[in-house]
């Protein structure tokens, strides 16, 4: 696991710390939620993976990570580049590690966006894909979120509420059923022709719905967020066409419609929804 350097800590009051996976490449939905929490007041520390990216077809995009870095820094926020393998089950650990050393502080919110996707179907997907794909998809969320729950400090009554926007108070929040720990995870209803996929995010949306339960002492929300077509690279002329002719408002998503509605369940007013699973894709039919 490599990093790139940390960029100077942004002066004023603190800031709290947002952990994105999968932020690989500046035009990804990873990148559109780092710049859409940096502008709205979080620090954050984001996970990518050269490997990857450069055995699809998009291919890696050179010194991607060293200039999201940059765009978030002119945001205000401090930021944690680290590269991981998340096939390797020791890599959460060492994510959370890096991103509290460098950040100066626990995370506060926890977003997965990362994912292996290479398409084939149930005849022909072979053991190692199938693999692979749970590995990354399912284990290394599962971990992810094993490490946040055990790490993380806040509990209604007991912790401030950091989450941007409130005004910092002496003494604790004391507010019952008060959340201020978040996690949310993007997945996909995408089965058919792309199996071993659509069958990994499937479990991780029970796992992440789960912690929706089993954090909830923590002061914790759990969300799953499902984008629906959002081309960022990977579409050809043909799926482009037939998608925008699925879809109501006659358009494709954006990585900025998935990172706004993440933006608002990292808020304080998002806070109330919990244990969801939200479609977030302009109407498109599955």
């Amino acid at each position: 696991m490599t990093n790139t350097e940390q960029r100077p800590p942004a002066s004023g009051p603190a800031r709290p710390i947002a952990l994105i996976t999968g932020v690989g490449r500046s035009i990804g939905i990873g990148a559109g939620i780092a710049r859409r929490l940096a502008a709205t007041g979080w620090d954050v520390a984001f996970t990518y993976w050269t490997p990857y990216d450069r055995r699809m077809e998009w291919g890696a995009e050179p010194g991607a990570a060293a200039s999201i870095e940059k765009e978030l820094a002119e945001a205000g926020a401090r930021t944690a580049a680290i590269e991981a393998d998340l096939t390797d089950p020791d890599a959460p650990t060492r994510i959370f590690d890096e991103a509290e050393q460098r950040l100066g502080g626990q995370v506060t919110a926890l977003v997965l966006s990362h994912a292996e996707s290479v398409d084939s179907g149930l005849l022909d997907t072979t053991v190692e894909a199938f693999d692979r794909h749970f590995a990354v998809n399912s284990r290394a969320s599962w971990l992810l979120i094993r490490e946040y729950g055990l790490r993380f400090r806040g509990a209604p009554g007991t912790t401030k509420d950091t989450t941007p926007g409130t005004t910092p108070s002496p003494t604790p929040d004391t507010t019952p059923g008060t959340a201020t720990g978040r996690i949310v995870a993007l997945t996909s209803d995408h089965t058919v022709g792309n199996l071993p996929y659509g069958a990994s995010k499937g479990a991780l949306d029970r796992i992440t719905l789960a912690a929706a339960h089993e954090l909830a002492h923590l002061g914790v929300t759990a969300n799953v967020v499902n984008p629906g077509p959002v081309d960022t690279g990977w579409m050809n002329d043909e799926l482009r066409e037939t998608l925008v002719r699925g879809t109501p408002l006659g358009r494709l998503g954006t990585p900025l419609d998935t990172a706004h509605l993440v933006g608002f369940l990292c808020s304080p007013e998002g806070q109330w929804v919990n244990g969801q699973l939200l479609k977030s894709n302009g109407g498109a039919a599955s």
